[in-house]
């Protein structure tokens, strides 16, 4: 015993004297392992940003849901994270399978994950449901119901996933730089990954997912499900393909109490400053990725939604390709400078890339955007690299201290305080919203004046097809059959809706113009004759329709077709009308309530004036095509009707450019006080090997 003791203080006088350290063929990783396992960055990287960003934002600019509320349900799956992340850490740690204790939990997981993310984005929306309850309040918090009780389930199979996947990571290599180079690949892939992510945004807006009078929340529906169909496999492939060289030692360790993995972790004050450094890291990342959103959109292109989502993926891919090219130059500069100071090296870029934004968000040259993203997600591939992997370093002190590996506990303790700092930034950043007096609603409600205009055109683009007298034939009469009977549906669903409407106290509504309750019911009442006098008409028509399979002269069939192309419409311009009553209400009762932008509100009724004048005067007899053109250009003019008052445009900037640059301040400071260098994890590292050697030349006694 003596002489080990000797043997390994004689390595470490020599450990000492090292400049460099060479990694052993033992501790390298195969390819095919570093790539099954950087591909499980998917999940932690791509869709746990994917949901907790898009839902935030489509929550509040589509649904016109309450910023603050969206931003306060999603710190409910942090608090249920601080229950359910450690428990599910001791329970990988704790598993003995023929599959080892992480891979099981890999396929579990990463089906849940597929299933669940589609589940987010089926949000139950539309006239017919709104009108299941008694006022507009209900049915918004029944959505933000089914928001936090889908995120929920989906956050808990990122975890099921995540923490166990995290923890293989860190046990399957114990070298100091092979670790790194383990995580670079798994943030490489799920960066590579990240590239189509804020294409999403844009592939939500495209007609053939959202449908012509949808907007970015239903084109999501559609597009999860290609997310999910790309997940199944890949979670069949990590459970089969990663292999668990961890698992030998730790399936001879007898199973340890819940509480007593807890305290380890809250005990080692390495860990305790790695783990507030990434969580003040995280949550100014999540400042910039949350408010970022709204800046493109509403500041650089004046609330143009497709401009500003076409920028947001544009400037999501140049991330994405900095993040992956990024991992190359961590590998090169972390094992001269050391883990720590690379850190450190990370954190000064995001400072500097929040500064350049003062110049760079430019309405004049939107694409300046490019240079702090560039440096931002230098520095975040960097932090969110070295965090894991010196989670990695402080299980090797633990197993040297106590003999035990506990990955999991450590990682779900990690990983918990990084959702955490993410949902703190959504609550603040969700009441920042709010403190900007950014308008939804009006946001909203110009979405569903241009969601009528879109399905008039829609129909418009279909009559085109129908070229007068020269086609009137039997096969257009059961066209014009068939879009009579969806124009009844319609019409139909929309009375009920008024009818509803109608009997709503009006009262209660968030506009408080006093002539508003009496106006609203007029606009209702008006809105149910006109579409009750086109019902009655188009269901003539419909008997016309039947009629006219006798009729053999092309006249009589090309005047009941262009009758009927009118009539189709009706309903639809309507419900354009009854929105901008709506809208027009909005903006009057903003320019009352706030003095300081009366000018801006003024501005955007003048233009509402307009819009609402113009549809009211659509010759309906016009030809198809002149009429389409007529319903384009009124589409964009709709478009600036959703630009949010200076006041609110400056404070989303200030607040997106210093929060973050002050918590990036914290975060030095934290890092400072981590002790645990390059050297002393060599140190460990030797130790551990020895002591290992050690165990296995002990000689067995009677009683083993």
């Amino acid at each position: 015993m003596q002489a080990a003791r000797k043997s390994i203080g004689n390595q470490m006088k020599d450990q000492e004297k090292r400049t460099d350290h060479a990694t052993k063929p033992e501790d390298r990783i195969r390819f095919t392992q570093l790539a099954a396992y950087g591909a499980g960055g998917i999940i932690p990287i791509a869709l746990f940003n994917i949901a907790g960003i898009l839902v935030g934002l489509m929550g509040n600019i589509s649904l016109g849901l309450s910023a603050f509320w969206l931003g306060a349900i999603l710190i409910v799956p942090r608090l249920w994270d601080a229950l359910s992340d450690p428990f599910i850490g001791h329970l990988s740690d704790n598993t003995r399978t023929r599959w080892g204790r992480r891979r099981p939990y890999l396929l579990i997981g990463g089906l849940l994950v597929a299933v669940f993310f589609v589940v987010i984005w089926w949000i139950p929306k539309g006239d017919m449901v709104r009108t299941w309850f008694p006022s507009d309040a209900g049915f918004q918090w029944f959505q933000l119901g089914y928001i936090l009780f889908s995120l929920l389930l989906f956050f808990t199979a990122v975890n099921l996933f995540e923490i166990p996947h995290g923890a293989l990571g860190m046990e399957m290599t114990t070298d100091y730089h092979e670790r790194t180079r383990l995580f670079s690949a798994k943030s490489f892939v799920g960066n590579l990954f990240a590239m189509s992510t804020p294409w999403l945004l844009v592939l939500a807006s495209m007609e053939i997912f959202k449908g012509p009078g949808g907007n970015e929340a239903d084109g999501m529906r559609y597009v999860s499900l290609m997310i999910a169909a790309f997940l199944i496999p890949l979670s069949f492939w990590w459970f089969f393909k990663l292999r668990e060289p961890g698992f030998v030692k730790a399936a001879k360790h007898e199973k340890t109490p819940f509480w007593k993995d807890m305290k380890r972790t809250a005990s080692n004050r390495n860990f305790i400053m790695l783990t507030l450094t990434i969580f003040t890291l995280n949550m100014g990342f999540a400042f910039v990725q949350l408010l970022g959103s709204y800046i493109p959109i509403f500041y650089v292109f004046g609330g143009d939604k497709v401009a500003g989502a076409y920028m947001l993926a544009i400037n999501g891919t140049i991330w994405a390709i900095t993040g992956v090219l990024a991992v190359f130059p961590l590998n090169w500069i972390s094992p001269k400078l050391g883990k720590r100071n690379t850190l450190t090296i990370a954190i000064l870029l995001m400072c500097l890339a929040q500064l350049s934004k003062i110049v760079c968000y430019n309405p004049s040259y939107p694409y300046l955007i490019i240079i702090p993203t560039f440096l931002l997600s230098a520095g975040m591939l960097f932090f969110f690299t070295l965090g894991s992997s010196m989670v990695g370093d402080i299980c090797d002190e633990e197993e040297l201290k106590t003999g035990y590996r506990v990955e999991g506990s450590y990682y779900s303790v990690f990983w918990w305080f990084i959702k955490m700092g993410s949902a703190l930034a959504s609550f603040v950043a969700g009441a920042l919203i709010v403190f900007t007096m950014f308008d939804e609603t009006q946001v909203t409600k110009v979405d569903k004046i241009q969601g009528s205009v879109r399905e008039m055109r829609s129909k418009v683009q279909y009559w085109e097809g129908y070229k007068g007298i020269a086609t009137a034939n039997r096969e257009w009469v059961e066209n014009t059959k068939t879009q009579t009977a969806e124009a009844i549906t319609e019409a139909k669903e929309y009375l009920t809706y008024l009818g509803k409407e109608t009997l709503k106290n009006q009262d209660e509504t968030n506009i408080s113009l006093p002539d508003y309750p009496k106006q609203k019911k007029d606009a209702l009442l008006n809105a149910s004759s006109t579409t009750q006098t086109t019902l009655a008409e188009l269901e003539q028509l419909q008997s016309r329709l039947e009629q006219a399979k006798s009729e053999t002269q092309p006249s009589g069939i090309d005047s009941i077709i262009k009758g009927a192309i009118t009539l189709t419409l009706h309903t639809k311009i309507v419900k354009a009308r009854m929105n901008s009553f709506e809208l027009m209400s909005r903006l009057e009762n903003r320019s009352r309530e706030t003095k300081n932008s009366r000018e801006h509100y003024q501005k955007l009724i003048g233009e509402v004036t307009g819009v609402n004048e113009r549809i009211a005067n659509l010759n309906m007899t016009m030809s198809p095509d002149f009429l389409d053109k007529e319903l384009g250009s009124i589409e964009n003019s709709i478009m600036p009707l959703t630009q949010q008052t200076p006041y609110t445009l400056l404070m989303m900037r200030v607040v997106e450019i210093g929060l973050p640059l002050l918590l990036s301040l914290f975060s030095i400071f934290f890092v400072l006080k981590y002790s645990l260098t390059e050297k002393r994890s060599h140190e460990i590292k030797d130790l551990l090997r020895q002591r290992n050697v050690t165990n296995d030349q002990r000689p067995m006694t009677n009683d083993q």
